[in-house]
């Protein structure tokens, strides 16, 4: 670790070849703006919707799973759904039990594939703070492992390989965009690229958890809900994120729902890419100029999960 944060760029080199073997390197494009609806130079967009499970979630759920000491009786884990799934996917691979708490707002696609890889599905609570409680009673009752969404230390590490990879696939980016839920995606990218790039924050204007924790220096409770309730809405940002935050994003941009839907539709129908509102989130700052490129500059947009897109 360096200067107090949870994660450094040297650990997030030493876990990506010991996660590898299990997860997909992602492909990049470069596509014209002009074929997404803007003006303006190529972008590049990171598609880790492809990854296993359907988001780069796969990536922390494994690094957990291989450097922690994991009880017989399983892992357990609360989710909107894409960590959840991404969990139930790394237990079936590595043959451990596994249980997976979801909201009532988590989409049905993600509950399915929860299901398909063999996990105990619970579902309960109307948000993703409703389902944590619930799975911190069963691992206190039950002695199963739990998995945090992001903040966690092993989980940071693991989104943290998006940002290694993505420097490998396109080193000449200035800018990255990135959604944010809980901050464990964008806190391991802005770990490794450390200041490099300028990277940017979206949220939902209905979820601006890292919006409200920036504005007042710590995170803090923020509204929950929007149509990326299920990916981009928990209760606050992680505490481990946060330090990296502070120091590596450059800001946040608040994007409404419906450039979210038209960032969906956008990738769909020049590129068929069937991105969940989470996942096209990034993108929609951008179609609503809620980020404004200057001339000249490269932008890359990072599309993180494709489950449960309309």
């Amino acid at each position: 670790m360096s200067c107090g944060f949870a994660i450094s760029r040297k650990q997030i080199a030493a876990i990506e070849p010991v996660v590898r073997p299990y997860i997909r390197r992602t492909p990049v494009i470069e596509v014209e703006g002009s074929d997404l609806g803007l003006d303006g130079t190529p972008l590049v967009l990171k598609l880790e919707l492809l990854q296993h499970s359907g988001s780069f979630k796969a990536r922390g759920a494994f690094t957990n799973l291989l450097t922690r000491n994991v009880p017989p009786v399983g892992v357990v884990a609360a989710s909107g759904g894409n960590h959840g799934a991404a969990v139930a996917f790394a237990a079936m691979r590595l043959g451990v039990p596994a249980a997976v708490f979801v909201p009532t707002v988590s989409a049905p696609a993600k509950m399915e594939r929860i299901r398909n890889y063999g996990a105990r599905l619970v579902v309960t609570g109307e948000r993703y703070a409703d389902s944590l409680a619930a799975s911190e009673r069963f691992a206190a009752e039950s002695g199963a492992l739990v998995i945090h969404a992001y903040d966690q230390v092993e989980t940071l590490l693991g989104q943290g390989t998006v940002g290694l990879e993505l420097e490998q696939q396109a080193p000449g980016i200035d800018t990255l965009l990135v959604a944010v839920g809980g901050g464990g995606l964008i806190g391991g990218i802005a770990a490794w690229y450390a200041g490099r790039i300028k990277i940017v924050g979206v949220e939902p204007e209905a979820a601006p958890t890292l919006s409200m924790a920036l504005a007042a220096g710590r995170p803090v409770d923020a509204p929950a809900g929007g149509i990326a309730a299920d990916s981009l809405a928990p209760k606050r940002v992680g505490e481990m994120m946060f330090p990296l935050a502070q120091a590596y994003v450059d800001h946040v941009a608040l994007t409404p729902d419906e450039a979210i839907v038209q960032a969906q539709d956008a990738l769909w129908n020049a590129l068929r890419i069937p991105a969940e509102p989470g996942g096209a989130a990034a993108l929609a700052a951008l179609l609503s100029r809620r980020y404004q490129p200057q001339p000249g500059e490269r932008v890359a947009v990072l599309v993180c999960g494709g489950n449960g897109a309309r």
